[in-house]
C-alpha cells in the first residue's frame, strides 16, 4: 500500500507541483470569471483533491494525511496574506 509522504520533497517534485497549482489556479480564476462562486470553486477543487488522493491512495491513507490540515491551516501554511 502507497502512502502520502509529508516529508521534504525532491526538488523535481517541487517543481512539478508548482506547475500543478499553477494549472489549478488557472482554471480556478477562469471558473471566477464565468461568474462561478470562489466557495464554490474551492469545495469543488477540494472535493476533486480528494478523490484524486483516494483513488491514488486509499481512504486511510488519504484521511492520515487530511489529518494533519487543522495545524498547518492555523500554522498559516495556506495564508497568501499578512495577518493584522
Amino acid at each position: 500500500m502507497q502512502t502520502i509522504s509529508q516529508s521534504a520533497p525532491l526538488e523535481a517534485d517541487v517543481e512539478e507541483k508548482r506547475a500543478a497549482l499553477s494549472y489549478v489556479s488557472e482554471a480556478f480564476a477562469e471558473g471566477c470569471l464565468d461568474g462561478l462562486d470562489g466557495d464554490c470553486m474551492a469545495q469543488a477543487a477540494l472535493f476533486a483533491a480528494f478523490q484524486e488522493l483516494v483513488t491514488t491512495y486509499g481512504e486511510e491513507a488519504t484521511a492520515r494525511y487530511a489529518e494533519g490540515f487543522p495545524d498547518r491551516i492555523r500554522g498559516g501554511a495556506f495564508t497568501t496574506t499578512l495577518q493584522h
